[in-house]
């Protein structure tokens, strides 16, 4: 499965400590950032995904995050 998601992440170390964060509550997802992409595209893949607490836990660290339609 996977989901897609907008955000407003726009650096490189950002993106690395938020997949880092994703990866610790989901071990087995692959989790990316496209950040020339003009929706800077969270992309998650994985059994089952959870797209409450993945959008949850990024915007605990002060960033925007939705399922991009």
């Amino acid at each position: 499965m996977v989901e897609v998601f907008k955000s407003n992440v726009d650096e490189l170390e950002v993106a690395s400590t938020l997949i880092e964060k994703l990866h610790a509550h989901f071990p087995q997802s692959r989790v990316n950032f496209d950040l020339s992409d003009c929706d800077k595209i969270l992309r998650v893949e994985a059994e089952v995904i959870y797209c409450d607490k993945i959008i949850e836990l990024v915007k605990s660290s002060g960033y925007q995050l939705e399922v991009l339609q």
